[in-house]
């Protein structure tokens, strides 16, 4: 049965397979929703840029809305978006979550509180399978964070292929970061009219966390 959703949208490889499987199986996009910090210049989950994500979204033809909260707000905002959603006759929040049971557990909760249904296509799929999938439908994903106590930084920058998860494997960690041993950005992909104009700035560190700036290529 065909039914209008809103993405949960990472801006990464998981949300982005997620809601373009979601689009295949017939049902209707209708926003995109994303958590940012407080001051709502990043979001939560990838510490992407706002403008970057806007620039997706435009080019996904859906609105991106966004809610701000610190992490002992987080659930209460959460939940306040997915009841206007439902609000606005939306029937469905559509998720990226592999694997992580708590995660889904936590998803369900909050969804049941706001009467809202809840979809997870990738759900208990082989992870490297998904990533085969992700490169072979022609997606560009760029990791842009790493848990440097889990893997090296020189693999910040670097395009998924299928070379690049022999080496994520050679190097201990799980091709797909489920367990945050990195982040992604898709910058182009099926979901788009056109490639996201980003470019990518210097390298930072933020405790354990080595970070690839993101911009936008400014227009002049």
């Amino acid at each position: 049965m065909q039914k209008s959703f809103v993405m949960s949208w990472s801006g990464g490889k998981d949300s982005s397979l997620a809601y373009y499987r979601a689009v295949l199986e017939g049902h209707v996009p209708l926003a995109l929703f994303t958590m940012f910090e407080e001051d709502g210049t990043k979001s939560r989950s990838h510490g992407l840029p706002i403008e970057v994500m806007k620039a997706q979204a435009e080019r996904m033809g859906l609105p991106l809305v966004i809610g701000k909260a610190s992490w002992s707000g987080y659930e209460k905002e959460f939940i306040k978006h997915l009841k206007s959603f439902k609000a606005q006759g939306i029937d469905m929040g559509v998720y990226g979550d592999i694997d992580l049971q708590d995660h889904l557990e936590w998803v369900q909760k909050v969804s049941a509180e706001a009467e809202i249904d809840v979809s997870h296509p990738l759900w208990q799929e082989p992870r490297k399978k998904l990533l085969e999938e992700l490169i072979d439908e022609g997606f560009r994903a760029i990791i842009t964070v790493v848990d440097t106590k889990r893997l090296d930084e020189r693999f910040l920058g670097r395009e998924f292929t299928h070379e690049l998860i022999s080496e994520l494997e050679a190097a201990g960690v799980d091709a797909c970061g489920e367990e945050g041993e990195f982040h992604t950005i898709i910058i182009d992909g099926p979901i788009f009219v056109e490639p996201v104009p980003v470019r990518f700035g210097e390298k930072v560190k933020a405790g354990n966390y080595g970070i690839l700036e993101v911009k936008l290529h400014s227009e002049e």
